[in-house]
């Protein structure tokens, strides 16, 4: 099958390299740890404070970016975000698509020395879907035999589709073919967790006292705020060459530009748009732009009025103008888009918006007539609140957005939240309308997924619709991907005439990042582990 060929030139690719050199197959920028730094400590700014370090409880985007730093699964990415061999240095797809078959490296341990073996991706995986660990992204693996049943409390875990036949072997069983199994292998979901240590001291095991990993760096310390303080896994079977890692919580671009002004940070993930010109002309050297693959959007709940009215729903999508968002108000390169899955996904044209291509005056009359039929007028206007992330870029086009509502006389307001208050309360299905984000694969069933019924509380908006849930799930029961992508398209054709969601744009990302940061590569994931940069 097309996953099996990929799968063996993954495995080609860095078997040329040699097991020494695994994980460091396309980073010809990576220097060993004889050209370690000499103390210095790298200081990464991060968008936010996280939540939890805990691999099976994460929800945030920055928490991923500090998992990817402390662990290592199956698979993992190289500096340039191609999937990688990572603790499994080959694997076996069988003809039908649902039995994969990982082989570990031999020297393979816990930062603590403990041998780290095929058992533990076992504990972890059904530690993952286990009800007790309440995982809001369990459905991540949903693809292993017998998941969603453990997980709804149905089966117990060790009824799981994953086995260790030996201690270098992981089995997983899956229940329905996914096509996408080494890119969903990427995630913390799929990270080995310290059953050792997790047995002994329960949720106090990702305290720094209690720390233990398996990547390229452990946890030093955590102060709430201020740092999350990463050092140097001497038990990493490739050393990083950087020593200390700081990641410095700054929820603020103008904060993180100043700091990085000051050389108080050496990388950071944004900056107020209105430098980006200066900053063209006068520091080039320090500029990284890239588009990422990902989806800002606005999502209705559709469980409580007025958004239960789906009339209402397509009222304000219909006059809500992507390309004013992203040309005339953010001007950060952010790219316009009317379906919900992005453009930059491989091999899949995406169902837009049914109005989509419509003159603009034609659109505002349409929504006028729509909020009249649902009964709203100039006397009983739609008052509504739109939740969004606080930061200049974020308010600057949700107020936009709210001035394009405002032509139809609705009465808009604005509430703003740090992200991780912002998306617990999202989850907790606690908004009318907000603005949401979702970043990751190169495929498009990762977005749609996101409005399944079954998915949990990642469908924020809490949209279910049977016809597009029977098309999904004929989808994830197909293993031809070109099949399986007309399935998903028919899907994405279904769910935008119910306007769960209006897509808005895919992020451009610019950061800057010190010029004696070396090892840095601009991806379409903007994932960058610091194992692979060093001191230049």
């Amino acid at each position: 099958t097309k996953m099996r060929i990929f799968a063996k030139r993954l495995f080609s690719r860095a078997a040329l390299l040699g097991n020494a050199a695994l994980l460091i197959v396309a980073s010809s920028l990576w220097l060993p740890s004889a050209m370690a730094d000499a103390g210095q400590t790298l200081k990464l700014g991060l968008a936010g404070e996280p939540q939890t370090l805990d691999p099976h409880r994460y929800n945030l985007r920055l928490e991923e970016t500090l998992l990817n730093d402390l662990f290592m699964g199956l698979t993992t990415f190289d500096a340039a975000g191609e999937i990688v061999p990572g603790c499994a240095t080959h694997w076996d797809v069988s003809e039908d698509g649902l039995t994969w078959t990982f082989h570990l490296r031999e020297d393979l341990k816990w930062s603590d020395g403990t041998p780290l073996t095929a058992t533990d991706f076992v504990y972890a995986q059904r530690r993952l879907q286990d009800p007790k660990t309440a995982a809001s992204l369990a459905y991540f693996m949903h693809m292993l035999h017998n998941a969603e049943a453990i997980n709804a409390g149905q089966l117990p875990t060790s009824e799981l589709g994953i086995s260790a036949p030996d201690a270098t072997t992981v089995v997983m069983q899956l229940a329905k073919p996914y096509p996408y199994l080494l890119e969903r292998l990427l995630y913390p979901t799929a990270f080995p967790v310290p059953a050792h240590v997790i047995e002994k001291v329960g949720d106090a095991w990702v305290k720094p006292e209690h720390w233990v990993s398996n990547g390229a760096y452990v946890l030093d310390a955590w102060i709430p705020r201020a740092r999350v303080a990463l050092r140097r896994n001497p038990e990493f079977y490739a050393p990083a060459a950087i020593t200390s890692v700081h990641y410095i919580p700054v929820d603020n671009e103008q904060t993180a530009y100043n700091r990085f002004r000051t050389g108080d940070l050496h990388v950071i993930g944004s900056f107020p748009a209105a430098e980006l010109p200066g900053l063209q002309a006068s520091q080039p050297e320090k500029l990284r732009l890239s588009n990422l693959l990902s989806m800002m959007y606005l999502v209705f709940n559709t469980t409580t009025a007025p958004f239960d009215d789906v009339r209402v729903r397509q009222a304000l999508a219909l006059t809500i103008d992507q390309e004013i968002l992203t040309e005339r108000v953010l001007k950060t390169g952010n790219r316009p888009e009317v379906t919900f899955t992005p453009d930059l996904v491989k091999d899949f044209d995406g169902a837009p918006l049914p109005h989509a291509g419509q003159p603009r005056k034609q659109r505002v009359a349409a929504a006028r007539q729509l909020l009249a039929a649902a009964g709203y007028s100039q006397a009983k206007p739609l008052e509504v609140t739109l939740r969004h992330v606080n930061g200049i870029d974020n308010k600057k086009a949700n107020l936009a957005i709210t001035g394009m509502w405002r032509e139809l006389g609705v009465r808009a307001k604005l509430q703003q939240a740090d992200l991780r208050t912002h998306f617990a309360a999202l989850r907790e299905g606690d908004f009318s309308v907000a603005w949401a984000g979702w970043v990751g694969e190169n495929n498009a069933e990762h977005y749609l997924s996101l409005l399944q019924s079954s998915i949990g509380n990642v469908n924020y908006g809490r949209f279910s619709n049977t016809t597009f849930d029977q098309v999904m799930a004929q989808a994830q029961q197909t293993a031809d991907s070109s099949a399986r992508n007309n399935l998903l398209q028919t899907a994405a054709s279904i769910a935008v005439n119910y306007y769960p969601v209006v897509p808005l744009y895919s992020n451009a990302v610019r950061r800057l990042v010190e010029p004696s940061v070396g090892g840095w590569l601009e991806n379409g994931r903007d994932m960058h582990q610091s194992r692979y940069l060093y001191w230049q």
